[in-house]
């Protein structure tokens, strides 16, 4: 992707202007070989018709299988209303049918986004067909069975005039709709399809922005309907039937639903192949319906992903593939001053939390907990995994609401408030489980966060990148967390650590209050822990900060002070040196005293190799491979080896290919160049679920649980002949044991990374990849995590990926660090751990009593 395009080629690849031309091409095909022009008439009316329903799915993300409703309502409106008005013409009726629509709209979506998903689907389509059975029956104003006919066109008699007119009014809207995804509406649109809970955190209303979004396609359904009855010069009832209700998501989803222009090419195929088969044959479904699987399993892009793929191009192209220039000087990003001068003035704590108390069940996650916050400093929130912090998070910001309590934010109670509303009151968030727009790029994740905070809810016309101010801001934001060289890039595309570091950067963007950060170094290297904790405490000089983070030795130096959670219960609260001191805190979150957990030397729990393993023939091995992600290389040309029985540590800052190295193994991601082999098979064109069964099982990065099902649900679907049974991973983790009914999205970090590498023994592995298995771990918990996976050698061979490199070298045999795609050393894990030079010099890694000095300093 780049940021610039020389204007001339931008305008040669213009969706609208090749759908103008195309559309003009096919009329003088039609002209020259006699063909009706009518028919290219309707293929223009479809387009819009398509184009209008694509708006919802490709940019919003609804599917509205009864679009029809809005598209015949809008025909029997024009027909209807030009009867009660003699001599008005084709302008009028047009008037009429966009009017009408635009009411239909807004009342029926007022009621239907009520509901989401297939629902909103089925409500739609339950709306056409009632609206089939009124106009079938309803003989005395719609004509039933017959229609209403003999409508008079005097402005466009001929069918080659209102040909033009129809070309030019489909060509205005489609131009109109292009100008609509690139305003502040159109790309908050796309954020919300990608993450609605994301995009209400940042105080949008994403109701009204559904609702105002299904009026917009509304009006222009209600457009091509008034076409086509022109076009017809008459109304009849087939039209809203349900036979003909998904005509449109078809055409949509036959060129590509991620194509602005995927709906021409599907109104095209569409139309002359239901006017060629039907010529043949009455049953022409039964040769239609197969072409459009064919096109179905050959390109889930449809049409337009064809073009790309013959083009070797992959991406959606609903906007631009730009943003904006990024400017020769990068103002650094600086909290706002004044807000810090008015913060320290006044007295009323920014939040005062009294008596809250929330359960789930017999499950108690918040038990009468209380405590205030000043309106400016680092207050941290620690505890061990199951504490409730998160759940604490989710009852402040609105997405839970308490059973008992209040909470006040600068003393007027906001229990009540939705989400959007408290998050304009100024709070603001980060999760502890990724929440980015993962098909937006790294600029347009801050910059819709930017939106929100200029409180741009709307937005309709003006270009979202003509506002310099805001892209000023973006570019400070981004550069603040290092990612302005990775703006561009699609966040599909980033690494996790990266991704940490963009929703950093959205939850700052909104200039709020007060900010909610929940384990924002998790995932992070060493150099960017640095970055992001010196970033954090400088805010916390303007803004009130509250922070859930488990490096405790970060807490106790940066924080002003701390709250302890324990099963729901506070158990302390002040003075960082107090409560690093408070014995209910050590057994409870440190289960022993904080310097002693620190000399554990992990290693001392391994278990001895494999005999001869050192010397063995490589289990896995990957020789030159090359990988990335949307043409890009992330990889580029690495190496790698594994033993039978060996511990191997994959390390190296963010984005150096850590994750991709893993995905290439597991097949998720396509290798470009190279190989892979394991146990002397290659892997390379294998898929990912062959390759599992082969015996290579991975623990992802976020644990990726299946949410709504229990931890023996999630245990039991993995379950394989050979692997391990219920009762030896209970044994590996007791907790389980208790909590095995319990729903995975109601387990903690902690208990969901046990679920995750309990899930990977579930079958006969033979090399288990995990990615991060520490993080986002109490200490306690990341000791118990790391002495199950130390057990799991004597079963596999391991492939660690962890930031925290002083965990993994402890438990590893040999270790490699990767720079740029390439591994820049390969050595014994041990001399590796010993030598605190290299470490520094290729992974940012300094002494922890130096990070902690200087975070105290504030440096």
């Amino acid at each position: 992707m780049t940021t610039t395009k020389p204007v001339l080629q931008r305008l040669a690849g213009h969706p609208v202007l090749v759908a103008g031309v195309m559309l003009l091409l096919a009329s003088g095909i039609a002209l020259a070989v006699g063909m009706p022009i009518h028919r290219v008439t309707q293929i223009a009316i479809y387009t819009l018709y398509g184009a209008e329903v694509n708006f919802l799915i490709g940019y919003l993300g609804l599917v509205p299988f009864g679009a029809s409703f809005f598209f015949g309502c809008a025909s029997y409106a024009l027909v209807i209303g030009l009867g009660f008005m003699p001599g008005a013409n084709e302008i009028a009726g047009m008037a009429i049918a966009v009017v009408f629509s635009l009411l239909l709209a807004l009342i029926v979506g007022a009621i239907i986004l009520r509901r989401r998903g297939l629902y909103f689907s089925l409500l739609t389509l339950a709306c056409s067909q009632i609206a089939f059975e009124i106009a079938f029956k309803w003989t005395s104003v719609t004509g039933g069975e017959n229609g209403l006919q003999n409508v008079a066109r005097p402005l466009f008699r001929s069918a080659l005039a209102f040909h033009g007119f129809t070309l030019v009014v489909v060509i205005g809207c489609l131009w109109m709709l292009w100008r609509l995804a690139h305003a502040p509406f159109g790309r908050l649109m796309q954020a919300l399809r990608d993450n609605e809970q994301r995009v209400a955190s940042l105080g949008f209303d994403t109701y009204r922005t559904k609702l105002i979004a299904l009026v917009i396609a509304g009006g222009g359904i209600g457009v091509a309907g008034g076409l086509m009855a022109l076009l017809l010069q008459g109304v009849y009832a087939n039209n809203l039937n349900w036979e003909h209700a998904g005509d449109p998501v078809l055409m949509a989803a036959l060129g590509g639903v991620h194509h602005f222009l995927g709906p021409l090419w599907g109104a095209i195929v569409f139309i002359v192949l239901e006017d060629r088969l039907s010529a043949v044959t009455e049953n022409w479904w039964l040769i239609f319906a197969p072409i459009i699987i064919a096109f179905a399993l050959l390109s889930h892009e449809g049409i337009h992903g064809i073009f790309q793929r013959v083009a070797g191009r992959s991406r959606w192209t609903l906007t631009r593939d730009v943003i904006p220039t990024r400017p020769r000087d990068i103002v650094p990003y600086a909290p706002d001053r004044a807000r810090q001068a008015a913060a320290t003035a006044s007295q009323v704590p920014i939040l005062a939390i009294r008596n809250l108390s929330k359960h789930f069940g017999s499950i108690v996650t918040q038990n009468d907990v209380s405590f205030e916050m000043s309106r400016t400093g680092l207050h941290s929130l620690i505890g061990p995994n199951g504490a409730g912090k998160t759940t604490l998070f989710n009852l402040l910001t609105g997405v839970l609401r308490a059973n008992a309590g209040t909470i006040l934010f600068e003393g007027a109670p906001i229990d009540q408030l939705p989400p959007y509303k408290r998050a304009r009151l100024g709070i603001a968030r980060s999760f502890q489980i990724l929440s980015v727009f993962p098909n937006l790029t790294a600029f347009e994740n801050v910059r819709i966060a930017v939106q929100a905070a200029n409180r741009q809810w709307t937005g309709l016309w003006r270009d979202a990148y003509d506002d310099e101010a805001a892209n000023a801001k973006v570019w400070s934001l981004l550069d603040a967390v290092g990612l302005s060289d990775r703006a561009a890039e699609q966040c599909s595309s980033l690494a996790h650590g990266e991704k940490r570091l963009l929703e950093i950067a959205v939850s700052l963007a909104i200039d709020a209050k007060l900010l909610l950060l929940d384990e924002p170094l998790a995932g992070l290297a060493e150099s960017d822990r640095k970055v992001v904790g010196a970033l954090i405490m400088r805010l916390a000089k303007s803004h009130a900060v509250l922070l859930i983070e488990h490096d405790i030795d970060r807490v106790l130096a940066m924080s002003d002070r701390i709250t302890v959670l324990h099963q729901g219960r506070l158990i302390a609260d002040g003075k960082p040196a107090d409560v690093a001191a408070h014995p209910e805190v050590v057994t409870a979150y440190l289960g022993t005293a904080h310097g002693q957990v620190a000399a554990v030397s992990p290693r001392a729990t391994n278990v001895t190799p494999l005999p001869g393993s050192a010397a063995a023939e490589p289990l896995l091995r990957l020789e030159g491979v090359r990988a990335g992600y949307g043409g890009g290389t992330v990889l580029d040309g690495l190496d790698l080896a594994v033993r039978p029985g060996e511990v191997v540590a994959l390390l190296g800052r963010n984005g150096v290919g850590k994750t991709t190295a893993l995905r290439a193994i597991t097949g998720t991601v396509p290798v470009s160049g190279g190989y892979i082999t394991f146990d002397g098979r290659e892997l390379n064109r294998l898929r990912p679920d062959e390759i599992n069964r082969l015996g290579i099982s991975l623990v992802p990065e976020g644990r990726r649980l299946f949410p709504n099902l229990t931890v023996q649900e999630n245990l039991k679907l993995a379950t394989r002949t050979g692997g391990a049974s219920l009762d030896d991973v209970f044994d590996l983790f007791p907790k389980l044991r208790s909590l095995h009914k319990a729903r995975a999205e109601n387990l903690s970090g902690g208990e969901r990374q046990m679920v995750a590498i309990a899930r990977a023994l579930m079958v006969p592995s033979r090399l288990i990849l995990l990615d991060e298995p520490f993080e986002g771990l109490a200490p306690a918990v990341v000791q118990e995590v790391r002495d199950a996976v130390s057990k799991l050698r004597s079963r596999a061979s391991l492939v660690i990926v962890e930031h925290h490199a002083e965990s993994v070298l402890a438990l590893a045999d040999r270790a490699y660090v990767l720079v740029n795609g390439r591994v820049a050393h390969v050595g014994d894990a041990a001399a590796l751990a010993a030598d605190h030079e290299l470490q520094g010099r290729l992974l940012g890694i300094t002494q922890a009593s130096d990070t902690v000095q200087r975070a105290a300093n504030g440096t």
